[in-house]
């Protein structure tokens, strides 16, 4: 059930939009109404009902087209005076929600989680397949945060980001963060750090992506807020989040942090991470945090990520498709391990010729098969791309007049 004059208006833009995004733009309640005490535009009627709220609005539209056409900017339609709009909105950081403020009091709280985006368009822009984003979506709204896992150049970084500023939208936030090793608590959450106090050198409380992030999250409860934490698997986990591992599964509570003050994790702040399973430090994650996430895979032999390569190249550079054959068959060479196949991303470049295959091979993925090929030498030369490229077999399976075939098969390719 949705509930609130501004939420229900919200969920009807969205399906207009199906009719015409140019003339029936998204519509968020306390975003148009910031709009018009900025511009000093007659606030809408606090009594209106739903149409005429969005009628208001798209009035409001009309007149930014007007008036920007007059200043010798063409806007085309409601959806580029609307993009405008936001744009001046999100900004001005000297704009702070305050919830005691009567913007709409039947907006959503904190509590209540925003209205999801249509995520159809970000399925056909990474060429994943829609119901995989919204089964990742699905479980964010359930546990607030997730784990994308997966061998290196699989796009989970790349995916964790895309996602997130689609379903934080105009109104919402995105941040990055990346462990390491010398990463504490002090940087993540909050600490002492060197500052001038009273013109003479001292320590001043520093706040850390995460309660800067929280805060954000707290001052705009009507939108999602995003936390990536890259490579979260480098860090020393117990020592960087502390108490937060109690506030990750109880949200509603509060903690006491170590450098003083009550804290908690907003509702509509949403933390995702991504693990190479790669990296041998991968033994650092507990127990006591995998119980909190929940864990996606990224590998490149399994769906979705399984054929990425071939429908970006088919796509983009369809006479590079072979180059889909080449990881293919250099993964089968790889089975026994599973955590270091290569990942597709690679090879994910608009300027991919045979040139820059050749050399992304040679200075990117051989170091890499080394590295896992450790004591193993001999099975090196199975990874000449010249072989790889002109096997039409599996690479096992090579006989003795392998070296006509590997000619045949590379001169049609090219």
């Amino acid at each position: 059930t949705v509930s609130g004059a501004g939420t229900r208006m919200n969920v009807i833009s969205l399906l207009l939009m199906g009719v015409s995004a140019a003339a029936y733009p998204p519509f968020r309640v306390r975003a148009f109404d910031d709009a018009y005490k900025r511009v000093g535009y007659n606030p809408r009627d606090r009594n209106a009902n739903e149409s005429a709220l969005y009628e208001y609005a798209l009035g409001f539209l009309d007149v930014v087209i007007e008036e920007a056409a007059a200043r010798g900017l063409t806007l085309n339609n409601r959806l580029e005076a609307q993009s405008i709009v936001w744009r001046v909105i999100t900004d001005n950081s000297d704009w702070i929600y305050d919830p005691t403020d009567d913007y709409d009091p039947e907006s959503p709280t904190p509590t209540e989680s925003p209205v999801p985006p249509n995520i159809a368009t970000l399925a056909q822009d990474l060429r994943l397949p829609q119901d995989f984003l919204e089964k990742i979506q699905t479980l964010l709204e359930d546990k607030r945060q997730i784990i994308f896992q997966g061998p290196p150049g699989t796009g989970k970084t790349f995916v964790a980001r895309a996602l997130a500023e689609h379903l934080a939208g105009a109104e919402g936030g995105v941040s990055l963060v990346q462990f390491h090793p010398s990463y504490a608590y002090e940087d993540f959450v909050q600490g002492f750090r060197p500052a001038p106090v009273n013109g003479q050198p001292g320590f001043a409380l520093r706040e850390g992506p995460l309660m800067r992030a929280a805060k954000r999250a707290l001052e705009n409860p009507g939108a999602r807020h995003f936390l990536i934490i890259d490579e979260i698997n480098r860090g020393n986990l117990a020592k960087v989040f502390g108490e937060l591992y109690f506030l990750l599964e109880y949200r509603d509570e509060k903690v006491e942090l170590q450098y003083g003050g009550e804290f908690s994790l907003p509702p509509n702040l949403y933390i995702v991470g991504t693990m190479n399973t790669a990296d041998r430090s991968i033994a650092l994650v507990d127990l006591a945090l995998r119980r909190r996430f929940y864990f996606v895979e990224f590998h490149p032999d399994k769906p979705p990520v399984a054929g990425l390569l071939r429908r970006w190249l088919q796509d983009e550079r369809p006479d590079m498709e072979w180059v889909a054959d080449v990881l293919d068959r250099a993964n089968r060479l790889l089975i026994d391990d599973d955590n270091a196949a290569i990942g597709p991303s690679h090879f994910m470049k608009p300027d991919l010729d045979e040139a820059a295959a050749r050399r992304i091979w040679e200075y990117g993925v051989l170091p890499y098969v080394e590295e896992r090929l450790f004591g193993e030498r001999d099975r090196l030369a199975d990874f000449d791309f010249d072989r790889l490229r002109g096997t039409s077999a599996a690479p096992d399976q090579d006989g003795a007049d392998g070296g006509d075939d590997d000619a045949g098969e590379g001169d049609a390719l090219s």
